[in-house]
């Protein structure tokens, strides 16, 4: 189909106007990138598997539609996952899924990349690929179809998504994207399998097709094996060494409709310094790096004069733990208020807090303040990892309290390694410590909204060994945690996960190839959009892994033995099996271990 056709359906459709956030769909943003298709001799499509105010959050898309547009001879777009009436629509009107800037059919393009950011999107993935009429399995593609490449925090472990995709970029793309597109370009005349075996040669690259698994006779995963010379045995990270040398967008097209992070978004460092053993952004994301406070600065300020925004926003898994971080905000909350810009810093570390930085981020206008001390309890923060004394918690939450906020938000994990119900109830004696403490400092009642979490055991962290519990553990001690705050219900406002999507997510997140037939089973049983509430349904899931002979239980709630092969196990991550091991023991002993960053020790995890 044309693009004209597709315009003309956007602009005279009756039905549009009945849509759900019909804005969704315009395109044509301030700041959007269109060229001419004829002036470019490379196109992609980067399609998001989530809702366009999701998508347009997503740091790592504007990060890569800014450098891909930066070489006049690259076209890149975007395309969203369509809400669902959108999604009906499309499907009614014989119109395949479009990109914004031109309207142009996904299909229609060299390259399709999906960024994979959570295992609740997996079956957005499927819809994404129907709606733009490319067959789901990469075996049933010809040349005549885009490759279909995949990036993101899951491909820590993308075998359960592995038959969808030709490839996976195994980490950071900002280097590894020119390569690609370079080896697409070289061989444009060869067969879609001579195609994939080449990207197979770049770093970091891990092209399924090129790689065999075997398992024993009770489905347990045996070995993995290559299959295509061009193959390496050990698909090895791509990282980015110096952030200071990679391109970051100073502009950023700019949505038309309220989106999730309405604001200007500087990452200001990548990797995180503390090692918390649940964490696996913390091992995908290794080494700690960070921006100069001088670019850090220039690069917000060129997105607000370009973007027009009133809050600026430091991106990264641990702000404060920067090494300029005071120094930063202190200057650039200078130059910004000029301007009645905010600044706001989402990821805040309780021992690193202080009255200097909560000043500098209330001089405009005060944002929310959320801190994640996980556990109630010291003892099992030692076993995570997170290094943070109920003191440091209690001053932290005082400092906020007398700087002015009335309302803090907290988070925790429940279900982690070890957890006893003594420690659930360590969270209600710390939150009312805190309420207490909190009203004495500001001088007024306070209020805290406490968020739980059940725990997921990850790939390439040091829980990946380890069971999750299950759903009637999760909601026997949700009740014991409401119980011991019942007397405070009304300066607590408690929320928590969804159990059964949680163990969902458990079991796509530790499954190895067999687990695409599930995804395809639930997804044609109606599963899309299972990261919101109102579509998830747990009925279907049960049902498709029941029709597809396999068990939820056999990879979220089964503990995995020290020699067992993992589906993930020939992905390198750069963090060693040994380190991630001993990390495990020494949990278990409730010993901590030092940041990672200069000046302290090296822990030999292998990355560096």
């Amino acid at each position: 189909m044309k693009p004209h056709f597709i315009h003309s359906f956007l602009q005279n459709d009756p039905s549009l106007r009945n849509l759900h956030k019909p804005g969704r769909y315009l395109g044509r943003e301030w700041n959007t990138v269109i060229k001419n298709a004829r002036s470019v001799d490379f196109s992609i499509a980067l399609a998001f598997p989530d809702v366009y105010e999701i998508g347009m959050s997503h740091v790592g898309l504007k990060i890569l539609y800014h450098i891909l547009n930066a070489d006049p001879s690259v076209r890149a777009e975007r395309a969203f996952l369509p809400w669902p009436d959108m999604g009906e629509l499309l499907k009614e009107k014989g119109i395949p899924l479009y990109t914004l800037e031109s309207a142009t059919p996904v299909k229609d393009f060299e390259l399709m990349g999906i960024s994979l950011q959570t295992e609740l999107n997996y079956t957005n993935v499927l819809y994404l690929l129907e709606l733009s009429g490319i067959p789901l399995r990469s075996k049933n593609r010809g040349k005549e179809y885009p490759v279909v490449l995949g990036g993101g925090p899951c491909t820590a472990n993308p075998e359960p998504m592995a038959p969808f995709f030709d490839a996976f970029l195994i980490g950071e793309g900002e280097e590894a994207i020119g390569e690609i597109v370079a080896i697409l370009r070289n061989t444009r005349d060869l067969s879609r399998k001579s195609t994939l075996a080449a990207l197979a040669g770049i770093r970091g690259m891990y092209v399924p097709q090129l790689y065999t698994p075997f398992y024993f006779s009770d489905g347990i995963l045996k070995k993995v094996e290559v299959n295509h010379p061009r193959a390496p045995e050990k698909v090895h990270r791509r990282w980015v060494r110096d952030l200071e040398a990679v391109p970051y967008p100073d502009r950023v097209p700019v949505p038309y409709i309220s989106v999730v992070h309405d604001r200007a978004a500087v990452e200001i460092s990548r990797g995180c310094t503390r090692g918390c053993r649940f964490c696996q952004a913390g091992i995908l994301y290794r080494p700690h790096r960070e921006r100069s406070p001088e670019t850090v600065c220039r690069l917000a300020e060129a997105l607000v004069e370009s973007c027009g925004y009133n809050e600026v926003s430091f991106f990264s898994l641990s702000t404060t733990d920067h090494s300029q971080i005071r120094e930063m905000t202190t200057e650039l909350s200078g130059r910004l208020n000029a301007r009645r810009v905010s600044l706001t810093l989402p990821s805040l570390r309780m021992d690193r807090f202080s009255l200097q930085i909560a000043r500098n981020l209330s001089s405009v206008r005060k944002s929310g303040l959320t801190f994640a001390p996980e556990a109630g309890s010291e003892r099992l923060r030692r076993v995570i990892n997170k290094d943070l004394t109920d003191q440091q918690v209690l001053d932290t939450i005082v400092q906020a309290f007398s700087a002015g906020w009335r309302d803090l938000k907290l988070y925790f994990m429940f279900g982690l390694p070890t957890e006893t119900p003594r420690d659930i109830t360590a969270i209600a004696a710390l939150i009312e410590e805190g309420l207490k403490l909190g009203k004495k400092a500001a001088g007024r009642a306070v209020n805290m909204h406490v968020s739980l979490s059940a725990f997921v055991p990850k790939p390439h962290t040091p829980f990946q060994w380890c069971s999750q519990q299950t759903v009637e553990y999760f909601e026997e001690h949700a009740a014991l945690l409401r119980k011991n705050l019942r007397h405070l219900r009304r300066q607590v406002r408690l929320s928590w996960s969804d159990f059964q999507l949680n163990l969902v997510e458990a079991a796509l997140a530790r499954g190895d190839r067999h687990s695409a037939d599930v995804v395809e089973t639930a997804y044609r049983m109606g599963c899309i959009m299972d990261g919101w509430s109102e579509y998830f349904s747990f009925t279907r899931w049960e049902k498709a892994f029941s029709r597809c002979g396999r068990d939820p239980a056999l990879y979220a709630q089964r503990e995995r033995k020290e020699q067992e092969v993992l589906p993930w196990d020939h992905l390198m991550i750069g963090v060693g099996r040994g380190f991630l091991r001993r990390e495990l023991q020494k949990g278990m002993r409730e010993e901590t271990t030092r940041m990672c960053r200069p000046g302290y020790p090296c822990h030999t995890c292998g990355v560096c």
